[in-house]
């Protein structure tokens, strides 16, 4: 019996996002992680062209984060932040807001990306009530937008499949168009020039149900799982714009965005556009524990500080918020961060992925390209009655070939870790040609 067989014996594990009986067929198992590279079970060396899923962004294996853990879990295994505290999550916290957009000073944490989401809304709603406007209930999300899997999550988002199998979700839950125009702006380098209009979709949307009624949008500056979809030039700007005139708070979901993924800390930083909320995790942590963080405007917090009517201001929270081993590897990434100088390192590596990266225009069944920062897109055609077919076909390829990539249907999404080089670079890109030159 080949060991394949062995570990898919059982059916127990239902893996995540992932078609099961397929994978039963065909496993495709990691056993070790170093650098730039995974080990597979039979002793290949995989380029991770994903960072893990967006998160591993110092790398595997960082010696720094690795011993930060090591010593906390010998010293402080598990405390709880319900009424009591540790040192170090007040450290972090400093530090993060130290990182964040001038004023977005004060930060809540959580355990995933799909928690960040949750609890920006959750906050959102409590400062409109806070302030006796709770009127303002409704929260808008964008078509095509990912925002992890809780209820809040799936409601605001804007994936079909995410959302099709779960009821009626949320009640008093709207959607602005998504911004993805691959009839003007195909094959564009960084935010595609046409699409700005689209903000003013909030405007339909605020004309409909009466803007004293909405408390928040939640938008992905990037929208990275649903395929990298670039905001148009000066959307951003101007959905802030509209959000002012309104009341209304306006939310960054950054979990794969924040950390460092454009070259800056944030994606708020990056477009020069701060809202009232952050919402982040992956590389907060470089993927070693799970951890999230939300920032928030110090007026917000200090409205639940100043006019709650009970002892607890705000009665959200988990279990694991702040947990220690969490805490620990958040200080050691962000110390190997800036030890290493990975923002600046993205930031000039990002010409030379850009222009790799659009070498491909013109291989087989390539519909689109799109990058930004260390992030790329590579859109093939799909197969007549059968979307995702090629998509999956590149990924099996790609893992045959030594390269893990991630594709979200047709799109093959590419974030590799910053430490790349850019030999490596080259590598990956002759190695996707390949791949593109043999699909069917």
């Amino acid at each position: 019996m080949s060991r394949h067989a062995k570990i898919n014996d059982a059916s127990s594990f239902w893996m995540p996002f992932t078609p099961n009986r397929d994978f039963a067929a065909d496993p495709r198992l990691i056993v070790a992680a170093d650098g730039m590279y995974y080990t597979s079970d039979d002793g290949r060396q995989i380029l991770d062209a994903t960072a893990g899923l967006w998160c591993v962004n110092a790398g595997h294996n960082d010696p720094l984060i690795v011993e930060a853990v090591q010593r906390q879990v010998a010293t402080l295994d598990y405390a709880p932040h319900f009424n009591f505290g540790t040192p170090q999550a007040f450290e972090l916290s400093t530090r993060l807001a130290g990182l964040f957009p001038e004023g977005l000073d004060h930060v809540f944490y959580t355990n995933s990306g799909s928690e960040s989401v949750d609890t920006a809304l959750k906050i959102a709603l409590h400062y409109h009530r806070m302030r006796g406007d709770g009127a303002r209930t409704r929260l808008i999300g964008r078509e095509r937008g990912y925002h992890g899997t809780g209820f809040g999550g799936i409601s605001v988002g804007g994936i079909v499949n995410n959302r099709r199998h779960f009821g009626t979700l949320l009640n008093g839950v709207d959607h602005l168009r998504h911004t993805h125009d691959p009839a003007r702006n195909a094959f564009s380098r960084g935010c595609p020039e046409h699409g700005v209009e689209l903000a003013e979709d909030l405007e339909r949307l605020c004309a409909l149900h009466d803007p004293s009624t909405i408390a928040a949008v939640i938008v992905e500056p990037m929208a990275g799982s649903t395929g990298v979809l670039l905001p148009p030039k000066g959307y951003l700007a101007r959905l802030r714009e509209i959000c002012d005139r309104h009341g209304i708070l306006l939310i960054f979901d950054e979990v794969i965005t924040g950390y460092g993924r454009l070259g800056k800390m944030t994606a708020a930083e990056y477009f020069g556009v701060t809202p009232d909320i952050i919402a982040t995790a992956k590389g907060l942590t470089n993927g070693v524990v799970p951890m999230g963080a939300v920032a928030v405007s110090r007026e917000i917090y200090a409205s639940a500080m100043e006019r709650a009517d009970t002892p607890i201001e705000l009665f959200h929270g988990y279990t694991y918020s702040a947990h220690p081993l969490a805490v620990a590897a958040a200080l050691a990434t962000l110390e190997s961060y800036r030890a290493n100088e990975m923002f600046a390192r993205v930031e000039a590596l990002a010409p030379k992925w850009e222009n790799a990266l659009h070498e491909l225009r013109g291989r087989p069944h390539v519909a689109d390209i799109r990058n930004l920062g260390l992030v790329g897109a590579i859109e093939l055609e799909s197969r007549p009655g059968a979307p995702g077919a090629r998509g999956w076909q590149a990924m099996k390829l790609a893992w045959e070939e030594g390269l893990m990539i991630r594709v979200t249907g047709d799109i093959i999404a590419l974030s590799p870790p910053f430490i790349i080089t850019e030999a490596q670079v080259d590598g990956l890109f002759d190695r996707l040609a390949d791949i593109l030159d043999r699909l069917d």
